[in-house]
């Protein structure tokens, strides 16, 4: 048997994790001298509530190493193999504190990809594993798989405001300000782990169109396409991207996310994001 561990980077809702018996590592949002375990001491909605009412900018910490202990420990005097999913270590330091665990048990097979991806992406490799897993494939397959999928993963996101970016150091105060007054609305990628830029339109109503356009020139040729729409607080802006994409695409049913604190810190509310694998 061979056990999927995740985290909370992986937009996956506590809810779900618990069904499927995924074990979710929450990571730490930071408010001020409040430290707070995301997903059980506080969910997006409130962390939404809290950044909106917030003076300064709060911060994220990687899951604590003590979190994945006890699921390594159980795993080894079961003699089972643990395969954790981590966010890109480029974002996040979660890959550091797995791999601090698992250096506690030496005898142990657990091994710790890192899918220099985030969110959607991420949760999508997660319940591809988690399935396998749960038909019996051999460790060596599933994290074959997972590899081959980190290699094609590509997210996509158009954040509302600049002034999130510039707040975490992610652009200047001068380019976020004239950003803000030309209206310019940056299309972001994940790209070698880590945000980028892609492209930028004018006005957001064009850079979702241009995010619908990107997806479908990669997957319309496909036939086994898995894609996801991500969003923070712009729910029915993301359910009808959701919408389009679904039409254009003939995939029936793409799962939506909310985005994780990691993210949201940066990109700020009403950000939009598709994901997908190429």
């Amino acid at each position: 048997m061979t056990l999927i561990i995740a985290d909370t980077t992986c937009g996956l809702s506590v809810e779900e994790a618990n069904r499927l018996k995924i074990p979710l590592i929450p990571q730490q949002v930071i408010f001020g001298e409040e430290t707070f375990q995301d997903g059980t001491q506080l969910s997006i909605e409130k962390f939404l509530q809290k950044l909106k009412e917030s003076s300064k900018l709060p911060k994220t910490a990687a899951p604590l190493a003590s979190h994945y202990i006890p699921l390594f420990e159980d795993a080894a005097n079961k003699g089972e193999t643990v395969i954790v999913i981590a966010p890109s270590g480029k974002i996040s330091g979660t890959t550091r504190s797995a791999e601090m665990a698992k250096n506690e048990f030496p005898q142990a097979d657990i091994r710790i990809i890192d899918t220099l991806t985030i969110a959607g992406c991420l949760g999508s490799m997660v319940l591809t594993a988690h399935d396998l897993a749960q038909k019996g494939v051999s460790p060596n397959e599933i994290e074959a798989l997972i590899n081959k999928m980190k290699a094609q993963s590509r997210t996509y996101f158009v954040v509302d405001t600049l002034e999130y970016l510039q707040k975490g150091g992610r652009i200047g105060t001068a380019k976020a300000l004239l950003g803000e007054l030309l209206k310019v609305k940056p299309i972001l990628q994940i790209k070698d782990g880590q945000a980028a830029a892609f492209e930028q339109e004018r006005t957001k109503k064009k850079a979702v169109a241009r995010l619908i356009e990107i997806t479908c020139e990669k997957l319309s040729q496909k036939n086994d396409i898995n894609l996801c729409v991500m969003h923070i607080d712009a729910k029915d802006e993301a359910e009808a991207l959701r919408d389009e994409l679904s039409s254009r695409l003939n995939v029936p049913k793409i799962p939506l996310y909310l985005l994780p604190p990691a993210i949201i810190v940066h990109a700020g509310p009403k950000t939009l994001a598709v994901g997908f694998f190429e």
